[in-house]
């Protein structure tokens, strides 16, 4: 059966002419006639049998129609840009690998040991895409993702980096004044400002009860995201914040943050490498596996966490 699909020429004039308000902006855009702009756009407009432009004084205008199209025409023709100038790049695309990040730890832990990967594989290029949560990789145009999670994803296969440590830290500026004692226990963090993951809204219940204590409050606070946030706005002396110990270790060498309870607690999560099981033998993937696990290694020898 046929698709049902405008062609390629038709939809860049019409995306161009969107963007412009004008056919003449899209003509000199494309290096085409005006003219061949207005067939270009009839032609869609009689496939799909509706009006996307409507003329004004100043030239012509989306329809509402035309609007939510355009939309997601530009979406798609950028995302065939961007899959066309990757293959370019790669010759063929042997040496690329799209991966999928939770943000903070692609920020705080992959990015600075990176440069290392590529001088060991200057032929592998990897593209870093932000998904929190868990997804199917058919479809998704992803190799592979970089995860913290408990559940096996389906039809997957996983290296174990490191388990989710979490600590309570704060700033030093949000200490000062306070009459808190000179080494810190869970009471004391209990009389602090807690700031809360949204997406995780029992992380505190679950460090107290750890520690032997019910909180009165230990729900309530300002809620946020991501942990990248929290990281910031407890280094802003607004609160406490219950973050992955190696998500914060930048924050904590620079004296932004101190630990205010020296004692691991390990979530029910850990962060992994996940990948299809149809791709545990693609070279390119092999090469990240095998140096993702020599530098989890040296982090958990380092760090003295599982």
């Amino acid at each position: 059966m046929r698709r049902k699909i405008p062609s390629t020429a038709a939809l860049a004039a019409f995306e161009a002419a969107a963007r412009h308000g004008s056919y003449t902006g899209a003509a000199e855009e494309l290096a085409v006639t005006q003219s061949a702009v207005c067939r270009q756009i009839a032609t869609l407009e009689a496939f799909v049998g509706v009006k996307l432009f409507r003329r004004s004084r100043r030239g012509v205008l989306l329809t509402d129609a035309g609007e939510l199209y355009g939309r997601s025409v530009r979406a798609r023709l950028e995302e065939i840009e961007r899959d066309t100038l990757s293959l370019m790049a790669s010759g063929g695309g042997r040496g690329v690998l799209e991966i999928g990040v939770v943000p903070t730890f692609a920020t705080e832990w992959l990015l600075p040991r990176l440069p290392d990967f590529h001088a060991a594989h200057p032929d592998i290029t990897l593209n870093l895409t932000t998904r929190i949560q868990p997804f199917l990789f058919e479809g998704s145009g992803l190799d592979a993702a970089l995860h913290a999670g408990g559940a096996p994803w389906p039809g997957s296969d996983s290296l174990h980096l490191m388990r989710e440590s979490l600590v309570a830290v704060a700033s030093p500026v949000l200490l000062q004044g306070r009459n808190l004692r000179a080494r810190l226990q869970a009471a004391d963090v209990a009389r602090l400002p807690l700031l809360q993951m949204a997406t995780r809204p029992q992380a505190w219940r679950a460090w107290f009860e750890a520690q032997g204590l019910q909180v009165e409050g230990d729900l309530a606070g300002p809620r946020m995201d991501l942990f990248s946030m929290l990281i910031a706005a407890a280094s802003c002396g607004q609160g406490a914040a219950l973050v992955p110990q190696l998500l914060a270790e930048p924050a904590l060498r620079a004296g932004r943050l101190r630990v205010l309870v020296p004692r691991a607690h390990y979530s029910d999560r850990s962060y992994r490498l996940i990948y299809p099981q149809a791709k545990a033998h693609h070279p390119a993937l092999v090469a990240l596996r095998d140096w993702l696990d020599t530098q989890a290694r040296a982090w958990r020898a380092q760090t003295g966490l599982d």
